[in-house]
């Protein structure tokens, strides 16, 4: 038998315009992986599918599965606003009337401003010895501690390696601003928009979210290459995308309940 249609509710992925076509064969979160459909509303439609209301949600393979979908949306150039992980209703009833309908025109007038383009990454992290050898050479500070930790026995040179540390990461700190500085200046003839993401890690060295027509995709390319080549000795550089713009979409409704 069936499972009961009540135990059932829509899992909501994001909003695109009304005239997307989704494959058949496309799936999202669940176990097994539910089929993803449009519910349309006005100019636009909420991806959604399936999902049993009893089971809980936020495993790996459920944030894979839907950052996968968005992902896959935006690299096939359609324009999709990505909604928070987690977001269900009832009914696709209720999407319409709780979700879509009232932040229609918010959404047209996003999904307008996003067309023809998508969300990349840049994230690059200090090669470890060669940055701390900038530190140590330009941070007489720095220098001056670890000469003083060199000479003393580890119990003794505790307090100066707490020192040592703090100032080293005071030092990576500045270098991060200076790199992401110079980076967001070396992209921006190809960037829409552009936004300084945390540090995901402490020899970080630059995390920049960006918003890029896809037709300009090799320029970027190009872009990025030509700063890794300046930067191969000290920071390793990986550029990330197509994906969803989940840096540059502000909404009033960024899930539902």
């Amino acid at each position: 038998m069936g499972r009961p249609a009540q135990s059932l509710g829509c899992y909501i992925y994001g909003v695109v315009p009304a005239d997307v076509e989704v494959d058949p064969e496309t799936t999202g979160v669940g176990d097994p992986p539910a089929r993803v459909r449009p519910v349309r509303h006005g100019k636009i439609a909420a991806l959604v599918s399936d999902i049993d209301l009893g089971r809980r949600l936020g495993t790996p393979q459920d944030l894979f599965a839907h950052e996968h979908l968005l992902d896959a949306t935006a690299a096939a150039e359609v324009p999709v606003l990505p909604i928070r992980f987690g977001a269900v209703l009832a009914t696709s009833d209720a999407v319409v009337e709780e979700f879509l309908a009232p932040y229609h025109d918010e959404f047209d007038d996003a999904l307008t401003e996003l067309e023809g383009c998508a969300q990349y990454v840049i994230k690059g992290r200090y090669v470890e010895e060669v940055v701390l050898e900038e530190i140590l050479r330009d941070n007489p500070e720095a220098a001056r501690l670890r000469e003083e930790i060199r000479d003393l026995p580890e119990d003794a040179a505790r307090t100066l390696r707490i020192e040592l540390g703090e100032t080293i990461n005071e030092s990576v700190m500045a270098k991060r601003e200076a790199d992401t500085a110079a980076l967001w200046q070396g992209v921006e003839p190809v960037s829409v928009m552009t936004a300084v993401r945390p540090p995901s890690h402490e020899l970080d060295a630059v995390h920049l979210a960006l918003l890029v027509e896809t037709d300009r995709q090799d320029e970027l390319e190009q872009l990025v290459e030509k700063i890794g080549q300046e930067w191969v000795e000290r920071v390793k550089l990986r550029l990330l995308g197509p994906m969803a713009p989940y840096d540059f979409v502000v909404s009033q409704e960024q899930g539902a309940g």
